[in-house]
């Protein structure tokens, strides 16, 4: 069957963020801190509603473009909880697209944006996919390393120097995974000199903006100017612990909301119903939500800070936001995939190797605060239990 499978697919070893069920089937003492799911199930009253619109018939093909009811959700919740652009106003319905999970939503919005051969700006340490996302999309990746030792500050000049006449978008993620770094209207205004002056779009991916521990939350679209340089995709994944829902949205212009339609209707047609009713309910309660579990991710994100910090090998960049920590190894000598597989084979507690998070991802290791808190006390008791 080789002969059928595209040449640039033939004889990959890509790495994936997956989970490694090979290791839960070894050992049965395994504490998972590898995989960015939340422990938490969707609320009961969120399953509860989403079981009655069931039986009410909500499981026929839906709206494309999204349930007019939890369009209008998203709208009153956008409106009200991220904010205005000063420029543009508020959001509507046509400046707005549900599509099924925001993995699917950024690809199609390379798709919709990308002519072969054009540029996209991936500021590293990165999301995995977004690479793939751009190159099936026939675009080209150019990868920009934010230094650690500066707190993965926004380089200006870093980032301008990448900047090219093929140049299309900047991906932009905040809160970001996997450093957990959460970026201030003062520092994202690099990025929107960067847009305005050379004509380029920033691609904000915001699925995390229920986890920010310092400050609170805003969207780089409402910025002066910036509604007409930005397209925003968010999630139900983290923020309303609807992972296995896979439902999200994009916000942008409604011309560009216009192609996505066209090719969402290619790859999805419309997002699952039942999903979207779940949704409905979700926004509904979500400051009780947020404040039942995502709040419980503080407290551990705290706990795990302190403890990073009393383990000798380790070196962290303290996490603002979301529920990761992206401590360097690089004081045990390890490449990252060693220090991951020591862990897993000598202390049982599963971590993800910084290197499949770009290239200045070596040397680190990313930990998913996603247990409860006994559990993530035992796990950084065998961690500091390693000898090197």
């Amino acid at each position: 069957m080789d002969r059928f499978i595209a040449a640039k697919y033939r004889g990959s070893t890509k790495e994936m963020l997956t989970l490694d069920t090979d290791a839960l089937a070894r050992y049965t003492d395994i504490i998972d801190l590898s995989i960015g799911d939340t422990d938490f199930i969707t609320d009961e009253a969120v399953i509860d509603a989403a079981f009655r619109d069931a039986k009410r018939g909500y499981t026929r093909y839906g709206v494309p473009g999204g349930d007019p009811e939890l369009k209008d959700a998203i709208v009153r919740f956008w409106n009200r909880n991220y904010g205005i652009s000063p420029t543009a106003g508020p959001i509507g319905p046509d400046q707005l697209y549900v599509v099924t999970a925001t993995c699917i939503g950024m690809t199609e919005v390379m798709l919709a944006m990308l002519d072969p051969g054009d540029e996209v700006i991936v500021l590293a340490p990165y999301f995995p996919i977004y690479k793939d996302q751009i190159e099936i999309a026939g675009g080209r990746a150019v990868i920009v390393e934010l230094d650690a030792e500066n707190g993965y500050s926004l380089d200006r000049e870093k980032i301008g120097a990448a900047v090219t006449d093929r140049t299309k978008a900047i991906i932009f993620n905040n809160p970001t995974n996997p450093t957990g770094r959460y970026y201030r209207r003062d520092e994202m205004e690099v990025l929107r000199t960067l847009a305005l002056e050379h004509d380029i779009a920033i691609v904000a991916d915001e699925v995390y903006t229920d986890y920010i521990y310092t400050d609170d939350f805003q969207a780089i679209r409402n910025l002066p100017d910036m509604a007409d340089h930005t397209i925003t995709l968010n999630s139900f994944s983290k923020n309303f612990m609807m992972t296995g829902w896979r439902l999200g949205y994009i916000v942008a212009d409604a011309d560009f909301i216009k192609v996505i339609r066209e090719i969402n209707d290619a790859v999805m047609y419309a997002a699952p119903s039942i999903s979207q009713r779940a949704a409905i309910k979700a926004m509904e309660l979500h400051d009780e939500i947020r404040e039942k579990y995502t709040k419980r991710f503080l407290e551990r994100l705290r706990y795990a800070t302190e403890r990073i910090e009393k383990i000798p090998y380790f070196d962290l960049v303290k996490p603002e936001g979301t529920f990761y920590l992206f401590p360097s190894i690089k004081a045990t000598g390890l490449s990252s995939r060693e220090f991951a597989a020591k862990a897993l084979e000598d202390a049982h507690v599963m971590l993800t190797g910084g290197q499949i998070f770009g290239p200045n991802g070596e040397g680190h290791i990313r930990i998913a605060c996603t247990v409860g808190m006994d559990s993530l006390k035992e796990a950084f008791d065998r961690l500091e239990s390693l000898r090197f």
